[in-house]
């Protein structure tokens, strides 16, 4: 027979543990709720109850950092929950076993980043490491809220403190204040949206925190190169000591492709009869197979690379690293930007410039989304501006149509206007 006691501060102060055993006193006036007396000398309560035929008991609380009234009304609301048909000692092991935002990132990562482009899995990856996890890691995944979305994208809009980049020592270095970063936001609040949707998917919450973020307003950039300027950058490349960089700079200017695609080309993906290049799935930011044609120029690179580059290799441009393509240019071109004095020209504004290029010599919109990959029109419309001098001739040609024709007037007419006057 258990024993059993009116459940008093004085009791659980003066109760004595025994030896080899622990054991439980049960409160007279609440059922099944009890403090169970541990061999140690530690002291919790607990609340024995049955649920489908079966005999549970419930730790819920230690004592003395639960009081004795604090626990009887746990166990009360406990009780109630029984009665009702509730199993306590489940739902708190089913909570232990929900997934947690760390789980749910572990599995984004494994099982949809593998299916991205590397350099924005790489990206997508190092964001919910460093800005995500830290901050949600711990938290269930039905924890996480809209205004949860809201408050972490707030952080990262502010930005963070940057050091001086005109510093040349490092350890000189001081910080500056915080740089804003909203378009960083908007990739993030874009990533969780997604995360959250397989979440979804995968029965680990009912609905999505981030389907609605609100999305900062983003400054697309917007700088082309001048024909001077152009020329001020060929001649650069034509005189520089490193000939692999300063080709990959060209066929970045000549084609309009990305860095990354340029630094990664391979001769079996050109063919100089056609004057085509194919890229493959894995190089391009769409995920399919984008062949665009090329100029002469372009063959002439390539052919060139091909008396360069030691038989077998199959890089345009090979790195360093045996079996890997040239992994960097930014330095050569930081020394480009300081012969040319184009200190605020970015490599990928040179795709930019190529469009701007095309849209002066008569392309459509369509032609140049086709030239440069883009898998959206929306990603295209931002060089229609550029398209306002062909426009503009174009009204001006209706409106000399329109406009009425200058009157001749006769000698003989004059005349007879002057003798009737």
């Amino acid at each position: 027979m258990p024993e059993r006691q009116k459940l008093t501060e004085k009791l659980l102060r003066e109760v004595e543990p025994v030896a080899g055993r622990d054991y439980q006193i049960f409160d007279t006036d609440l059922r099944g709720f009890a403090v169970c007396i541990y061999r140690g000398g530690g002291r919790a309560f607990t609340l024995d109850y049955r649920h489908a035929g079966r005999q549970r008991r419930m730790t819920f609380g230690r004592w003395p950092e639960w009081s004795v009234s604090a626990a009887r009304e746990r166990a009360k609301e406990l009780r109630r929950e029984i009665d009702a048909g509730a199993d306590p000692l489940a739902q708190r092991g089913a909570l232990r076993e929900a997934p947690r935002v760390n789980d749910l990132i572990e599995r984004y990562c494994a099982q949809h980043l593998p299916k991205l482009a590397e350099r924005n899995a790489a990206d997508q990856r190092s964001a919910l490491s460093k800005m995500v996890a830290p901050v949600w890691g711990r938290k269930l995944v039905t924890e996480i809220t809209s205004t949860d979305v809201d408050k972490l994208l707030n952080k990262v809009a502010e930005g963070r403190a940057r050091p001086h980049k005109d510093k040349p020592n490092n350890r000189a270095r001081k910080l500056q204040g915080a740089k804003a970063t909203p378009v960083r936001a908007n990739r993030i609040g874009e990533i969780l949206r997604k995360m959250f949707t397989l979440a979804m998917e995968w029965g680990w919450c009912e609905d999505n925190p981030a389907q609605r973020f609100h999305r900062r307003i983003e400054t697309p950039r917007e700088r082309f190169l001048s024909k001077e300027e152009i020329a001020s950058l060929a001649a650069a490349l034509d005189a520089a000591e490193d000939r692999r960089a300063a080709d990959i700079i060209r066929m970045c200017m000549l084609t309009g492709a990305r860095l990354g695609e340029a630094r990664q080309a391979r001769f079996e993906q050109f063919n100089l009869e056609h004057l085509s290049w194919s890229k493959p799935p894995t190089m391009t930011k769409q995920r399919r197979v984008h062949r665009v044609p090329i100029s002469d120029e372009t063959a002439a690179i390539v052919r060139q690379r091909q008396l360069l580059v030691l038989s077998g290799t199959p890089w345009l441009f090979p790195g360093d690293t045996p079996g890997q393509p040239v992994q960097e240019v930014r330095r050569f071109w930081a020394q480009i930007q300081k012969q040319t004095g184009l200190q605020d020209v970015h490599i990928h504004d040179l795709r930019h410039t190529f469009a701007s290029l095309l849209v002066s010599g008569g392309a459509s919109l369509e032609m140049i989304g086709k030239l440069l990959g883009h898998s959206q029109t929306q990603t295209t419309l931002r060089y229609a501006h550029l398209m306002d001098s062909p426009l503009r001739a174009g009204v001006d040609a209706v409106a000399s149509a329109f406009r009425p024709k200058p009157r001749l007037v006769h000698d003989a007419e004059a005349r007879g206007d002057r003798h009737s006057a």
